[in-house]
């Protein structure tokens, strides 16, 4: 190949991960994206910023549900007080990263406090995998076929980074997300805290 050509190609593909990396900035900041838009290439990592939803803007997702990796259904009607919900798959490197994290605010909050994880890309044989090698006790619906859980929170709060994890108050409604991996549990613990005590 010349060196015009290696050039010409080199610079193509310059623009072609400028472009993506362009699209990939406007997905972290859409309002009503869902993470399925991602596609098979990659995912869309957040930067752990904490989104707080004032109490008299706060709206209730849309009902949803889906099969359980474990095994069984979910319906997002069983949601019972104040919830977290987060959104994963098990090759995300950050969600490798704040599953123990995840796993150590279940374990603190889980009699109180609703946890439900939305797995956007594996099969029921991935997930366990993964719930098993990283302590997760809690269920995730697995999203990728229908993406009903994902859509759900379209309007609202986009979660169209993975992972990104939301806090529902006792009405259902969002209070607040996290887009990105939870590096420690302080943000997420006070959150619930404010939550569970308001």
């Amino acid at each position: 190949m010349s060196g015009v050509t290696m050039k010409g190609t080199r610079r193509r593909m310059r623009a072609g991960a400028f472009a993506l990396a362009a699209l990939a900035l406007a997905g972290c900041s859409s309002a009503d994206g869902v993470a399925g838009q991602v596609g098979d290439a990659g995912y869309i990592a957040g930067d752990g910023f904490v989104t707080e939803v004032p109490l008299e803007e706060r709206q209730a997702p849309g009902e949803f549900g889906g099969p359980l990796a474990d095994g069984g259904e979910f319906e997002s009607s069983e949601l019972d007080g104040v919830a977290l919900v987060n959104f994963w798959y098990a090759a995300c490197p950050p969600c490798r990263v704040e599953a123990p994290v995840l796993a150590e605010l279940h374990a603190e909050f889980g009699d109180e406090v609703d946890f439900i994880g939305v797995n956007t890309r594996d099969g029921a044989a991935q997930a366990i995998a993964f719930e098993e090698q990283f302590g997760i006790d809690y269920p995730s619906i697995l999203d990728d076929e229908s993406a009903e859980a994902q859509l759900a929170f379209t309007g609202i709060v986009a979660p169209n980074a993975v992972p990104s994890t939301l806090v529902l108050d006792k009405e259902g409604r969002v209070a607040a997300r996290v887009s990105g991996a939870v590096s420690d549990t302080s943000i997420l613990a006070t959150l619930l805290r404010e939550e569970l005590e308001r």
